[in-house]
């Protein structure tokens, strides 16, 4: 099947971002790329360039949340599901290249956006967690919505910024569920 009209721009919006970078990526490099008219692009992204970021960014963090769903899916229970799944987010966004270079070279175009849709990726790994917890169960006591919350707030913490775990090793990431993630769900 034929990638929509939408789905191409965004690929090809990527395509240039990596290519040219943010601030060098034009509508008339879209168009090229997608092998579609300027007006077509306009017409799936009126607001232009800046709507083509934001939205290639949405495409883009919602195609690491599949990828991380795959990732966890085998997970036995919800300790090893925050394992896996900060384990795989924390390779994810180290090897993700573009996201790398543009974090080097034009970071002041870049964080604005993630922060404009840091609501937006919270209810995404909000909901990733809840579906976790209802399948997995959390303490006697502790309310699951709660519990997701709380959970996929300190799961964006630490992808965001690891502070002093080593999320490459799987001990130590062990050791941050259970003595940071986990043990902050016991009933006071």
């Amino acid at each position: 099947m034929a990638a929509s009209a939408r789905e191409r721009i965004l690929e090809a919006t990527y395509g240039c971002v990596a290519r040219y970078g943010i601030s060098k990526t034009t509508v008339e490099d879209v168009a090229r790329e997608a092998r579609l008219s300027r007006a077509t692009v306009y017409r799936h992204f009126p607001g232009g360039k800046d709507d083509l970021m934001a939205e290639t960014i949405r495409w883009e963090t919602g195609r690491f949340f599949i990828r991380l769903a795959e990732a966890v899916a085998h997970a036995d229970g919800l300790a090893e599901l925050l394992e896996e799944a900060l384990m795989f987010a924390h390779r994810a966004v180290a090897e993700h290249e573009v996201l790398q270079r543009i974090l080097q070279t034009e970071p002041d175009l870049l964080l604005p956006q993630l922060s404009v849709d840091s609501d937006r990726v919270l209810g995404w790994i909000r909901t990733f967690v809840q579906a976790g917890v209802e399948r997995h169960g959390v303490p006697a006591g502790v309310d699951g919505a709660e519990a997701a919350d709380y959970l996929s707030r300190m799961v964006l913490s630490f992808i965001s910024a690891q502070g002093r775990w080593d999320l490459t090793d799987r001990a130590q990431v062990r050791e941050l569920v259970r003595t940071e993630l986990l043990a902050g769900l016991e009933p006071g």
